[in-house]
């Protein structure tokens, strides 16, 4: 399984998305820029150039017409995701730390982050498909502040104004986005501050990583752990390989502590875990840094990972990937 190493950002990566169907693959990083790729054969397409800081996090629709972007210079951008175009800008008091489409491309949801004296906000904001974009409205359509731990990730649910957020202190939550009110929640969910949450095809169930070590899926009705990952280096990342039942988690020693340890020791791998079993599978090195993201083609045909050493390696799965069987004998039918 060779990986095609995709060579555009200058520091280290923050998010990296497919898009619906698979043949793009969009990134950002602390440069300031995001890419978009072709995820087959790992040629850029273009940039999307006008943030002023870190780009911490982006979406793309499910038609592949809309880019939503968030930023440490505390913009929220949307993008024409095919000529580049910055279409509209929504301007906070703090960075967006994460930003997500609804299931309908209808809605943006944004977290923003708590400092300098403003609370982290969630914000919900209506998007105006007509015409070319650019007349968006500036106020949000809904806006609520998390009481407690601050939220570190969110994506809506298939449930109608119910957003899912993981916080900081590990927390996982349910809020109903117009009345700011916490439906549900497991303070427990995690022991540190949740990473990174990616929800399942037809999201009934979700994935997180965490600090703590640890990649759990849990059931999105009722917040329920279902299933836990326990690995010996802190998680940054943790995605759900699509027909096949594996987890994907990614992490590493922070980057300041990097220097102290080998690269073996460093655990800069993506590692690939049974969902049933909960066991560990394979494993798969090549950054020289820990991994900050990972993505999952949606037809499963391929994955790919972004690091703190500035490159995404796309790996396309090799023909031995699909003709093992996780079940030994048993055959499932979808």
């Amino acid at each position: 399984m060779r990986p095609i190493l995709l060579q555009g950002h200058e520091r280290s990566l923050t998010q990296i998305k497919f898009n619906a169907e698979g043949d793009l693959l969009f990134s950002c990083s602390k440069d300031h820029i995001i890419n978009v790729w072709f995820s087959h054969n790992g040629e850029r397409l273009g940039t999307y150039e006008g943030h002023n800081g870190t780009v911490w996090t982006i979406d793309v629709d499910s038609q592949s017409r809309f880019l939503v972007s968030g930023s440490a210079d505390n913009e929220l951008r949307l993008w024409n995701v095919s000529d580049g175009k910055c279409l509209y800008v929504w301007e906070f008091p703090t960075a967006v730390k994460r930003v997500a489409f609804s299931d309908d491309d209808e809605r943006v949801v944004c977290i923003t982050e708590q400092r300098m004296g403003y609370q982290g906000a969630i914000r919900v904001f209506n998007l105006n498909r007509d015409g070319d974009g650019t007349n968006q409205s500036e106020e949000p359509e809904h806006m609520f502040h998390p009481i407690g731990s601050k939220a570190t990730v969110c994506a809506f649910t298939y449930t109608p104004n119910l957003v899912l957020t993981g916080h900081e202190s590990g927390k996982v939550a349910l809020f109903d986005v117009v009345s700011g009110s916490e439906v549900l929640n497991n303070e427990r969910a995690h022991m540190d501050v949740v990473t990174d949450l990616q929800l399942s095809p037809d999201r009934s169930y979700f994935v997180t990583s965490s600090k703590d070590k640890t990649a759990r899926i849990h059931d999105t009705k009722t917040l329920r752990v279902l299933k836990t990952f326990t690995t010996e280096t802190p998680l940054n990342s943790a995605a759900l390989a699509l027909n096949k039942p594996y987890v994907l988690v990614g992490g590493g020693q922070e980057a300041m502590q990097v220097t102290t340890t080998s690269l073996r020791q460093g655990k800069f791998e993506t590692r690939f875990w049974h969902k049933v079993f909960e066991e560990e599978v394979g494993r798969v090195k090549g950054h020289f840094g820990p991994i900050n993201t990972i993505a999952v083609h949606p037809s499963g045909t391929s994955y790919a990972s972004g690091g703190e050493d500035g490159f995404v390696r796309v790996h396309h799965f090799e023909e031995s990937y699909f003709r093992a069987k996780p079940y030994g004998d048993l055959e499932i039918e979808d």
